[in-house]
C-alpha cells in the first residue's frame, strides 16, 4: 500500500466494514470522515482510559492490544466499554493483512462484548514491524477504583491463569516456522488454543464480588516486575513462592528453546489479586473455573523476596521483557 494514512476507499471496506459491535455509551459512529470517538456514561459514574503500544507481525496484533487494555481497565474496577486503535504498517504490507487484522480484532472485541469505537491505519516508511496503539474506556461507579497501591501489609496475594502465555503465543505467532521443525504438530496446536486466556474480565468481576484491595495486570517483564510493582506501589514488602506460581509446561519448552526466561515475560492475562483472604479467594475462582493459586503475602519493611523451596532470592527491579528478545 502506498506510504502516509490508508485511502478512504481503504479505511471503510477493510477497517470501519469489519466494526460491527455497537454500545449505547458510544455517542458518535465511525466513519472515514470522523476520527474522533466518545462515551456518555451514566449519572454518577467516571471514566476511566487505559492505553499501549505493541509491535510485531502477528495477524492478530490488535487482539494482544485490546487485552492489554481491557483487562487494565478491569484490574481498576470498570466495566470496559470500548477501544480506539491506530495501526502502523511498513511499506510491503498488503490490503488483506490490514483487513484480517480488523477481522480478528473485532471478533475479539466482540466476545468481550466492547465496541471498537474508532480505527484508523497508516503506512509509515520508516518502521519494518507493524505497530498498533490501543486506547480503551470504561466506566465505573464514582468510589469504586482500585488501584495497584492499595494492598496493606499481612494480605495476600492470588496469582489467576498462567504466567507467560501471551509472551508464548507472541513467539509462536512470529517464529512458528522455525518451532514447527522442533516441535511435533500436536504441541503446536496445544499452544495455539491458549489465546482463549488472554482476557479476564470474568476472572476480575468475580475477585471484585469476592473482595480484594488491588489488583494489577501482569504486563513488561512479567510476573517478577508485577510483584515489584504491587509491592512498590503499597509501600510494602513481599514474599512470594515461585513453586505456586502457575506455568504451562508449553511455555517453559518454548521459553527454554529461546533462552528466555519466562518469569521476565508479558502475561496479559494474568493478574495479581491482594486479598485479606487468599486460599479464600482462591477456592472461589477454581468453583468458577478459573486458575488461580495463592502464592504469597505483602509484608512490613521493603524486603521483595521469593522463595524456590528453601532457597531465597531477593526480587529486582523490573528488568526488559523477555519477549523483546525474539525481535532484536
Amino acid at each position: 500500500m502506498k506510504i502516509g494514512n490508508v485511502s478512504q476507499t481503504v479505511l471503510r471496506r477493510s477497517v470501519l466494514k469489519q466494526l460491527h459491535t455497537v454500545r449505547k455509551e458510544s455517542v458518535i459512529t465511525p466513519s472515514a470522515e470522523e476520527m474522533c470517538s466518545g462515551i456518555q456514561p451514566a449519572e454518577g459514574e467516571q471514566v476511566l482510559f487505559s492505553n499501549v503500544s505493541i509491535f510485531g507481525d502477528e495477524k492478530d496484533l490488535a487482539v494482544f492490544a485490546i487485552a492489554h487494555v481491557i483487562n487494565d481497565l478491569a484490574t481498576r474496577g470498570a466495566e470496559p466499554v470500548g477501544v480506539n486503535l491506530s495501526i502502523l504498517l511498513p511499506p510491503y504490507a498488503y490490503e488483506s493483512r490490514l483487513k484480517t487484522m480488523l477481522e480478528l480484532a473485532e471478533r475479539a472485541a466482540a466476545s468481550q462484548n466492547i465496541q471498537i469505537m474508532n480505527a484508523k491505519a497508516e503506512i509509515n516508511p520508516v518502521i519494518k514491524k507493524s505497530i498498533v496503539t490501543a486506547v480503551g474506556t470504561g466506566t465505573l461507579q464514582k468510589g469504586r477504583l482500585i488501584q495497584s497501591g492499595m494492598g496493606k501489609a499481612g494480605q495476600d496475594i492470588v496469582l489467576t491463569n498462567w504466567i507467560g502465555t501471551e509472551g508464548m503465543l507472541r513467539i509462536v505467532r512470529e517464529k512458528e516456522e522455525e518451532l514447527s521443525k522442533r516441535f511435533v504438530p500436536a504441541f503446536m496446536e496445544q499452544v495455539k488454543r491458549q489465546d482463549c486466556f488472554l482476557f479476564a474480565v470474568k476472572e476480575l468481576t468475580l475477585a471484585r464480588e469476592y473482595g480484594v484491595s488491588a489488583m494489577h495486570q501482569i504486563t513488561d517483564g512479567g510476573i517478577l516486575a508485577a510483584l515489584w510493582n504491587i509491592a512498590e506501589a503499597s509501600g510494602t514488602g513481599l514474599e512470594a513462592r515461585l513453586e505456586d506460581i502457575s506455568i504451562k509446561q508449553e511455555t517453559i519448552e518454548i521459553c527454554e528453546y529461546f533462552h528466555l526466561n519466562p518469569y521476565q515475560m508479558t502475561s496479559v492475562g494474568s493478574v495479581l489479586l491482594v486479598t485479606n483472604d487468599g486460599e479464600g479467594l482462591t477456592r472461589f475462582l477454581r468453583e468458577a473455573e478459573v486458575e488461580a493459586s495463592n502464592i504469597g503475602r505483602l509484608t512490613g519493611g521493603n524486603d521483595r523476596v521469593i522463595w524456590n523451596h528453601a532457597e531465597k532470592r531477593f526480587i529486582d527491579r523490573p528488568a526488559q521483557d523477555e519477549l523483546l528478545k525474539i525481535y532484536m
